[in-house]
């Protein structure tokens, strides 16, 4: 029998030059490969440590968070389909995507995050970066969207980078 690894990412510089939209997408998917970078070459074991105590977060954790971040951001608010439910949190534990790491199927999540990334594209790709919809604290747009989750993905693979690190030694990408 075999045990399966996270697969190995593709990365792509990000781009120097370009239109608007180019240039976010482009960082987008370079934050995207990174974070799958820091958990390739794993088992489901070791992304399912806690490495950095006392925190309980894992790299699983942070994949299926950014599985429901990007189904929250670009699909259920900014394409407006509301009928969408987060995969792994609910009402009675909004932190299941954190917290129930132990019992995951770590491939199975993996593939949901790279389903969920191609259906986020795909549900905005028509729409442009000046489409709103309304946010808590007033209209928000797709261009802030982007904004955001590049940063979202940018504060958590620090945190990928510090667990990696502590599960095998392993630094960079």
């Amino acid at each position: 029998m075999t045990t399966w690894t996270a697969p190995e990412a593709h990365r792509e510089n990000e781009p120097m030059t370009g239109d608007e939209r180019a240039m976010l997408q482009g960082w987008l998917d370079y934050h995207r490969q990174t974070l799958l970078g820091k958990c390739a070459g794993l088992t489901a074991d070791q992304l399912k440590t806690a490495s950095v105590e006392p925190s309980n977060l894992t790299l699983l954790g942070l994949v299926r968070h950014m599985t429901e971040v990007e189904r929250a951001w670009f699909r259920q608010r900014a394409a407006g389909d509301a009928g969408l439910r987060d995969p792994y949190s609910s009402p009675d534990n909004r932190d299941g995507d954190f917290d129930d790491v132990p019992q995951a199927d770590a491939e199975a999540d993996f593939t949901a995050f790279l389903e969920e990334l191609k259906l986020a594209d795909a549900a905005v790709a028509d729409l442009p970066l000046e489409s709103e919809f309304e946010g808590r604290r007033g209209p928000i747009s797709l261009r802030w969207v982007y904004l955001h989750m590049i940063e979202e993905y940018a504060r958590h693979n620090g945190h990928a980078d510090l667990l990696r690190e502590r599960i095998d030694g392993a630094t960079g990408f």
